[in-house]
């Protein structure tokens, strides 16, 4: 009898320890991303680097993810993500530890809220439609908040419903660091004792995709504060983009397009301003995808604009490693004077300049 018991109650250990473990995971993952730029007039003549904001295809970061399953549907969750310059092994967000994303919350079936420092619904309304996404020559390159659009102190929910999502996001105070100014850092900490509007943000997103097609509309809103960097000196002042955009694919042929409309109150001459893209991406072979983007920003009643062409080719050697080959073009109008690449600081074109750049790097994501 007691040798038929023991290997039993091994066998019931055993069960019971697998399912333990599968209702608890911890996960780490993240992406190596190294590039090689050079970028032709700029201020010295041309200027050759590895920048580390962005990398050049993707940012690089390292993280961790978990989640405990609760019992009836209901898990807690947790995502701590940082961001890495790979040249030179730094910390980006302004040197956080977890500046990418750092919350803790509850998912279920009728979605997820969440608490920490998370990407607003800017962010995930272009996930889909921006096709170059956060790349050295990008959407970044025109509107520094685009690829960095997250925010400290926020209160977050998401739930998708039959294709249709939902998503709104609070910040009681949207920013505590001073790396700027700079999407990294913009000095508005917020939650202060005598302005109860100071530094607050929030964001709405409607959302719908189906298997070959999908649309989003979202508006993020930021507050001044005292102190905060860009002219949002004053919570009287905000900072507001309103979005469509759409994606859908034929066959292998991927497409995308959006509209950002931004009202800027801490700019007196120019704060209306609107950028308009539009991209494809199609895999040459199962290995080669080519893709490319246009972008067009335009201030409202002035000469300030600013075009941007970007192609880019990447060569997947496995799931998880791939090398790429980048060029861009910007051509500024007016006073404006921005950079073709966002991939690091400096280097950008005289008022009213062109700038050429091509870039070549490798990716590994884990």
């Amino acid at each position: 009898m007691k040798k038929t018991l023991k290997p039993l109650a091994i066998a019931a250990l055993a069960m019971a320890a697998c399912a333990a473990q599968a209702q608890s995971s911890v996960n780490l993952y993240g992406t190596v991303d190294a590039a090689v730029e050079h970028l032709g007039n700029a201020p010295t003549g041309g200027v050759t680097r590895m920048p580390g904001l962005t990398g050049g295809q993707a940012p690089s970061r390292l993280g961790f993810r978990g989640s405990e399953d609760l019992g009836d549907g209901l898990r807690a969750i947790f995502t701590l993500e940082q961001g890495l310059s790979v040249d030179n092994g730094t910390l980006n967000q302004g040197g956080r530890a977890f500046g990418r994303q750092a919350f803790v919350g509850l998912a279920a079936p009728w979605g997820t809220v969440s608490l920490g420092r998370q990407y607003s619904m800017l962010f995930w309304s272009q996930l889909d439609a921006d096709i170059l996404g956060p790349a050295m020559f990008g959407s970044g390159s025109l509107d520094s908040y685009l690829p960095n659009a997250r925010v400290d102190n926020a209160i977050a929910y998401r739930g998708t419903f039959s294709g249709f999502t939902l998503g709104a996001t609070y910040s009681l105070g949207r920013d505590a660091v001073n790396a700027g100014p700079s999407p990294s850092g913009t000095n508005c900490a917020g939650d202060s004792g005598t302005d109860t509007k100071a530094c607050r943000q929030w964001s709405l997103l409607a959302k719908y995709d189906m298997a070959t097609w999908g649309v989003s509309a979202a508006v993020d809103e930021i507050r001044g504060g005292a102190g905060a960097f860009a002219g949002l000196t004053s919570s009287a002042l905000t900072d507001r983009r309103s979005t469509l955009a759409g994606w859908g694919k034929w066959g292998d042929l991927k497409l995308g397009a959006g509209l950002i409309a931004r009202r800027n109150e801490a700019s007196a001459a120019t704060p209306r301003s609107s950028l308009w893209y539009l991209g494809a991406a199609y895999p040459v072979t199962p290995q080669f995808v080519l893709d490319g983007q246009v972008f067009k920003l335009d201030y409202k009643n002035s000469p300030n604009q600013a075009t941007l062409f970007a192609l880019r080719g990447t060569y997947h050697l496995s799931k998880r490693t791939a090398v790429y080959a980048t060029a861009g073009h910007i051509a500024n109008d007016g006073s404006l004077a921005l950079s073709v690449s966002n991939a690091a600081a400096g280097a950008a074109p005289a008022a009213g300049g062109s700038q050429t750049g091509w870039g070549v790097g490798i990716r590994h994501t884990f």
